[in-house]
């Protein structure tokens, strides 16, 4: 049988020799980000090459009647092949190997935070070259359960700083569930001073936030959001 390998399986520097280039993505420097922008196209066109080739053989196998298409030697490859891509690739490279094992250990962790951390301080660039709300909603599921390593947790609650900071965009109601995971005084603290800011939004979304930690049994839904802001406007 052939060695398993692959985004799922491998280790942290196996990540970074894929996905290095990334933290470009989140550089202060535009010619910086500009950069790591021309190498993402570039590799999500070589993504949909190789997704459009398994498609082929697909469609030229899937009828042969020899059983599971993947019997086929030539399906197989061509799977492969598109997983192998599509892992140097945002955000297609963070779709295997999460939920097989421990978030805090699984190497492509610090990845995740990047994609994330790239929508909260750059959404209009993220949009524009990687918009995915489906992989942020289940990354910020998954993630929040990375609060108890120190690394990880100190980034999580930066990122919620950010996004309560700003106007809503799709999915950030997840932040909630990060929030309540790494809630201390240190998230406090910094969700207070938004709170009290001169930022609309940040005393909104501050506001909200901080009542949803000081009632952890209250559902994070629609129906309680319009009815906390309506008590308080």
């Amino acid at each position: 049988m052939a060695e398993v390998t692959g985004p799922g399986v491998d280790d942290a520097r196996a990540w970074d020799e894929r996905l290095g280039w990334a933290y470009g993505l989140i550089a202060e420097d535009p010619a910086e980000r500009a950069a790591a922008h021309a190498r993402l196209t570039a590799a999500q066109r070589s993504t949909a090459v190789a997704r459009d080739r398994f498609n082929e053989v697909w469609r030229l196998t899937a009828g042969t009647g020899t059983g599971s298409p993947f019997e086929e030697p030539a399906l197989l490859r061509a799977h492969e092949e598109y997983v192998d891509v599509r892992s140097h690739s945002l955000p297609e490279g963070l779709w295997d190997g999460r939920g097989a094992e421990d978030i805090v250990t699984w190497p492509g962790l610090p990845y995740a935070l990047l994609f994330l951390e790239w929508e909260a301080r750059y959404p209009q660039e993220w949009t524009r070259y990687a918009k995915a709300w489906g992989t942020k909603q289940g990354l910020l599921r998954e993630v929040a359960g990375a609060g108890r390593d120190e690394a990880a947790r100190a980034k999580l609650i930066d990122l919620t700083e950010t996004v309560v900071r700003r106007a809503y965009r799709c999915k950030d109601r997840e932040y909630v569930r990060v929030a309540r995971a790494v809630d201390g005084d240190e998230l406090r603290e910094r969700l207070t001073r938004a709170h009290r800011s001169d930022n609309p939004w940040a005393r909104l979304h501050a506001g909200y936030v901080l009542w949803l930690l000081d009632h952890p049994d209250v559902p994070n839904t629609r129906h309680v959001w319009r009815t906390w802001l309506a008590a308080v406007q």
